[in-house]
């Protein structure tokens, strides 16, 4: 596992430090009384309750609602429970960086990168690519180029990542981060910048089309969520790069708040005039420190600020839990540390046009549901070069229950050759496994269901819900 590395930088209010940061079961007659999983396609994501979920009431608006994930959190069952019931869109937290992807020159490594796009693609929902070309989180053989070789090594790079998701990627962030602080207007000191000089974004651009032109490409930043001198440098830069043609399709706000630097009062207006220049406009990385109302009234404002401009396409939060944020200490999130909702949820929710709930995670059987009528725990019980056996166990809740249903989604290039202890059904790579004998547990009680996969033994399966009669 990768060491995310810290990057400090100078926001407006003092924000500090960032963090982007075999004993195989037996196939024969068990088996056919089981499962045999066919062909795994991609499955659209769908909701009980179409305005019950963030993502559900922003596409109800022609939107989306993201968030950034973290490949390392994807074998959580209450984060995947969460990312998969609220969001139509993920943006990798670090996974995509340049010193992920490309550790060393020429030598591509997209393993991590795959979990999330994989995970995201087999629920319907859309992926941010984040990011190409970002001064930080580089691996120190960039920065020591000649600039020859450094434009080779950019365009190589965007090049190859491109290519490699191509037709997989909704938006890009093409260039990150280019502009300074303050007030000077001025573009920030980077290997690209002091090398290659201010011709380095439009070439990133350029190449960035070529390689997929049905990309949406964009240039994101942060502390320009305001009119100020930083904001207005990218307006200038964008609207010049409109005039001669240069391929810009959206423009990325980060929406980095505290108490020190608020949401501005003309955020709308920016995002206006950025839209009138003929690009989407996104909100990419937003947390809000704070809580209770005053969180959420600011969390609504923004919301609103998006959609009351017709090229605002959606809203990332960055992270999904208080704790897996690089601002924990400022609970700046939708979710709290066990994932219950905060006034902020409700709050965004209602501005989208949904209809909130009480406030706590899900509904019945969803992970970190005190009150759920069941849940369902993974774990890998053997595995080998060519594939595994998982197990699920099933505990009932606070009552008795008779019945018991859980969703496991699998990656795309496994199969499921058996099930036992469980009656499965499939849609796409999604298998619903249902209880046959073993659906009446007493309070507190457990049983378990095991399959076999085939295909490879990672990623691990992404266990939903339980769902409990």
């Amino acid at each position: 596992m990768r060491m995310i590395r810290k990057r400090t930088r100078t926001r407006a209010g003092g924000a500090g430090p960032r963090t982007r940061r075999r004993l195989r079961a037996g196939l024969g007659a068990t088996t056919t009384a089981l499962l045999t999983v066919t062909a795994l396609a991609a499955l659209p994501q769908t909701t009980a309750h179409a305005a019950d979920t963030l993502g559900a009431a922003a596409a109800e608006k022609g939107r989306y609602f993201g968030a950034a994930v973290a490949a390392n959190h994807l074998g959580e069952a209450q984060y995947t429970a969460t990312l998969n019931r609220e969001f139509n869109s993920v943006t990798p937290e670090n996974e995509m960086k340049w010193d992920a992807v490309e550790p060393n020159r020429g030598s591509f490594s997209f393993s991590r990168a795959d979990q999330i796009v994989n995970h995201a693609r087999s629920r319907g929902m859309d992926v941010r690519g984040h990011t190409l070309v970002w001064h930080s989180q580089l691996p120190g053989w960039v920065s020591g180029l000649g600039a020859s070789d450094l434009r080779s090594a950019m365009n190589n790079h965007i090049t190859e990542v491109m290519t490699h998701y191509k037709g997989q990627i909704h938006s890009w962030d093409v260039v990150n981060e280019a502009f300074q602080d303050g007030g000077s207007g001025a573009r920030r000191s980077s290997p690209f910048q002091d090398k290659l000089g201010n011709g380095f974004i439009e070439e990133a651009f350029r190449t960035a089309r070529a390689a997929d032109p049905a990309a949406k490409l964009c240039y994101n930043d942060y502390n320009t969520d305001g009119i100020n001198a930083k904001s207005t440098a990218v307006y200038t830069m964008v609207r010049d790069f409109k005039s001669r043609g240069v391929p810009i399709d959206c423009v990325g706000f980060q929406g980095h708040f505290n108490s020190n630097s608020p949401v501005p009062s003309d955020f709308q207006a920016n995002l206006q005039r950025f839209a009138d220049l003929g690009v989407d406009v996104q909100i990419t990385e937003l947390d809000i420190e704070g809580s209770g109302q005053a969180q959420a009234t600011n969390y609504g404002n923004v919301v609103r600020a998006c959609l009351a401009v017709s090229r605002c396409t959606g809203i990332t939060v960055w992270g999904i839990p208080d704790k897996y944020s690089w601002r924990s200490s400022g609970t700046p999130l939708l979710f709290d540390d066990n994932y219950n909702k905060k006034p902020a949820y409700d709050a965004v929710l209602s501005a989208l046009g949904g209809t909130p709930g009480d406030g706590d995670p899900g509904g019945p059987g969803e992970p970190g549901d005190p009150d759920a009528a069941c849940t369902a725990t993974y774990t890998t019980a053997e595995q080998w070069g060519g594939g595994y056996n998982g197990r699920v166990t099933i505990t009932a809740g606070s009552s008795p229950i008779t019945a018991w249903s859980v969703d496991v989604t699998l990656a795309s290039s496994q199969r499921v050759i058996s099930v036992w202890n469980g009656s499965p059904t499939t849609n796409g790579n999604v298998m619903t496994v249902r209880s046959t004998w073993n659906g009446s547990l007493a309070a507190g009680a457990s049983t378990s269901f095991g399959f076999t996969v085939n295909g490879g033994s990672t990623p691990p399966p992404q266990v939903g819900a339980c769902t409990a009669s």
